[in-house]
């Protein structure tokens, strides 16, 4: 990334010396440059408190001082450990190798030895920031973009479950249904999968999955959903296909959402003893995600009250769900309903029709 001149001159230098002369100089011969942002500290520990709070853009760091020595001052820096660190360039009169590996390993990014060439010295200074300049921008480009991918990929998924939903209310009003019941189907199902241990995000997935279990009734006439009374064997059979409608419609899409949405249409009416439809699968063949919203589905519909039936009392639909353990629903479940009926009860009450 490019760093242009005015950014580069307008770097924040911290310069660290215990002699004041090697600060004068320093200072100038910057200055002299168009460094307009030098902080200098002949106090290693002054020194470490401005780093703390402000961090520069580059340090120069001498190595031979008396209360704490450059390699001392980095050690610290490092724990301060900003982000981006800034780059150490170490100007010092100890040019041995180890000296030299030693300042390396310390984090400094370059070293000069005294006395130094002025050029040299504005020459290097200008790499690293330019370097740092350009680290940090890449820096928050990355975070920015981050941001950015984080906060599109929410939109989508509430855009996602808003679609979800306006599907699930289409087809319950196709069905005499209301728009209260899809949001409690999804809210059981959220508190029963919770009751089993399934982790915040499968259950989160069953909430919004679970309301679009009637879904393929939009593929159903109108002359045999919206019948009044009894359905003859013929008409019976044709609202059955809802189940695998529901399927079909949902089974190809890429979404991990829709692909159990498609599930539990497909599941949500078969029964523990195999006696459901439209596969008649037995026990545990039936998804678990369709056992549980078959017992959240059943307990709705007892317990509300639609134009064709009045509500069951609250302990008689309880009694039923007991009643088909083993038959129509999952033991299992079936006590994990028992064990929550009182936060069912307040699903119930908050979400009324």
């Amino acid at each position: 990334m490019i760093c242009y001149f005015h950014d580069i001159k307008k770097a924040n230098i911290m310069v660290i010396d215990d002699e004041e002369i090697n600060l004068e100089i320093i200072d100038e011969l910057l200055n002299d440059e168009g460094f307009s942002s030098i902080n200098c500290f002949s106090d290693p520990k002054e020194a470490i408190k401005h780093y703390r709070q402000f961090p520069p853009d580059l340090v120069l760091l001498d190595l031979n001082m008396p209360v704490m020595n450059g390699f001392e001052v980095a050690e610290q820096f490092q724990i301060i450990n900003h982000s981006p660190p800034p780059p150490i360039l170490i100007i010092t009169a100890l040019a041995d190798r180890t000296t030299k590996l030693k300042s390396l390993d310390s984090g400094a990014k370059d070293i000069l030895s005294k006395p130094f060439d002025d050029q040299e010295v504005t020459r290097r200074v200008r790499n690293l920031i330019e370097m740092h300049l350009a680290h940090k921008k890449n820096l928050h480009y990355s975070k920015n973009l981050e941001h950015i991918v984080k906060t599109r990929t929410q939109e989508l998924l509430e855009t996602q479950n808003e679609m979800i939903e306006s599907l699930g209310l289409a087809a319950e009003y196709r069905d005499n249904e209301t728009a209260t019941h899809t949001i409690r189907v999804g809210l059981y199902t959220q508190a029963l999968a919770i009751q089993l241990g399934l982790n915040d995000k499968e259950a989160n997935q069953l909430k919004l999955a679970s309301p679009l279990h009637d879904i393929g009734k939009i593929g159903i006439p109108d002359n045999v959903l919206l019948k009044k009374g009894k359905l003859d064997t013929e008409e019976w059979v044709l609202m059955k296909k809802h189940a695998q409608f529901g399927y079909n419609i949902l089974k190809n899409s890429k979404s991990l959402l829709l692909k159990n949405a498609g599930i539990i249409a497909l599941t949500h009416h078969e029964k523990w003893d195999g006696n459901g439809y439209p596969a008649g699968l037995h026990g545990s063949e039936i998804h678990l995600y369709g056992r549980i919203t078959a017992i959240a589905d059943v307990f709705d519909a007892l317990t509300m009250s639609r134009p064709y039936k009045k509500a069951w009392p609250i302990e008689d639909a309880i009694q039923l769900i007991n009643d088909e353990a083993g038959k129509h629903f999952d033991p299992s479940l079936v006590e994990s309903f028992n064990q929550i009926i009182d936060k069912l009860l307040t699903i119930r009450k908050d979400n009324s029709d």
